[in-house]
């Protein structure tokens, strides 16, 4: 290059400069289309896939299940490595949502015994990773029950073992929703009060709220008449706030109001009646809630009834489905006053003729 040769800077264009793109946001489930979705709790007893098909068949579009037995002890934790991405798939050719899961019915986060509530921990961590393995959006819980402590300090116990169960895991998309009970014993969360001390104790958890009807009705809230069902909403809005609150279960009530007692009825049979879940079903303050119920099956078909006649107060109807289609989401209990079977009678004049018989063979021995 030549002495005193004139350098020729080029100019920096911040155009032809590379930019990535920012990555795309993750699209929304189909089932959030702002659709009502009606759903129910359906069985896992075989192939848990099958549960999708039978809150499908029944007129659903969404469900509710257990991960596993919810009456023992599960002895592990894991789902077998095929059976989560089965599940995913096989909802998603449904377009079934939002998939709810309930928590083992033995679990107490609240208890004082230190070995129940250790279990406890275990178990809804557990709970945690299945839900996690299965895709669900919501893991509902109950509170759990003081057994005589004080309250206070069993919603701290219920806060700090959600905290615990939670540790170390990713929980993405899913979102724990305590449920409020009917107050039987010494259960928490019969006032929403409640459940907002234990949701401000783990800012840091994802929590929300799941409102069953019954044990509103039975806690003592009045959602039978208009009047009182404003009056509900506004001490839900006064304590937990309205958009905690997620998923509604839609169970009638075969208890009256503020009874404290748990007990499920079908859809207008109990103590709540069609003209108040047409109320709640439409009101405006509950729009974007799912509803799940968790009727009863007294005899075949109930669950299919009970769904129609939720999507009936909604103005829509149960979609058709293939004959030979599911009816209930489990099997139907065999009646407890269902006698059983007898032998059948013996005719008297066999009877009569044994009887003879026996006699002249007693005559007989006696003449030898």
């Amino acid at each position: 290059m030549p002495e005193n040769e004139p350098i020729t800077k080029t100019a920096f264009d911040d155009e032809d400069a590379y930019h990535p793109e920012p990555p795309a946001e993750p699209e929304l489930p189909a089932w959030k289309d702002g659709s009502v979705r009606v759903g129910i709790h359906t069985s896992i007893a075989g192939d848990i896939s099958g549960a999708l098909d039978l809150a499908k068949g029944i007129g659903c579009n969404a469900l509710q299940i257990f991960s596993s037995s919810p009456r023992s002890w599960p002895r592990r934790a894991e789902l077998d490595a095929t059976i989560g991405p089965a599940f995913r798939a096989r909802r998603q050719e449904l377009g079934l949502g939002p998939l709810v899961i309930h928590d083992n019915y033995l679990i107490n986060l609240a208890s004082p015994d230190r070995v129940l509530r250790v279990r406890s921990v275990q178990a809804f961590h557990d709970e945690i990773i299945r839900a996690l393995a299965l895709g669900a959006d919501y893991l509902v819980a109950h509170p759990g029950a003081a057994k005589g402590a004080n309250r206070e300090e069993a919603l701290g116990r219920v806060a700090e073992g959600i905290r615990q169960a939670s540790r170390g895991l990713k929980l993405g998309d899913l979102q724990i929703l305590l449920e409020n009970t009917a107050g039987q014993g010494t259960w928490l969360g019969c006032v929403f009060s409640e459940l907002k001390k234990i949701i401000d104790a783990g800012p840091e958890i994802p929590l929300g709220v799941c409102v069953d009807t019954a044990h509103t009705l039975a806690a003592g809230y009045e959602i039978r008449t208009a009047e009182g069902l404003e009056r509900t909403l506004d001490a839900i809005a006064n304590t937990v706030g309205l958009d905690a609150v997620k998923v509604l279960h839609v169970n009638d009530s075969k208890a009256g109001l503020g009874s404290r007692v748990d007990r499920h009825q079908h859809i207008g049979k109990g103590e709540i009646g069609l003209a108040a879940f047409g109320r709640i079903l439409n009101h405006p303050r509950l729009a974007g809630k799912y509803f799940i119920l968790e009727t009863p099956i007294d005899k075949p078909g109930d669950d299919r009834r009970n769904v129609q006649a939720v999507w009936k107060l909604l103005g829509g109807t149960v979609s058709k489905v293939a004959a030979g289609t599911a009816r209930d989401g489990f099997r139907v209990r065999a009646a407890a006053g269902r006698k059983k079977a007898r032998r059948p009678k013996k005719s008297r004049k066999t009877s009569a003729a044994r009887k003879s018989a026996k006699v002249r063979a007693r005559r007989k021995k006696r003449s030898r």
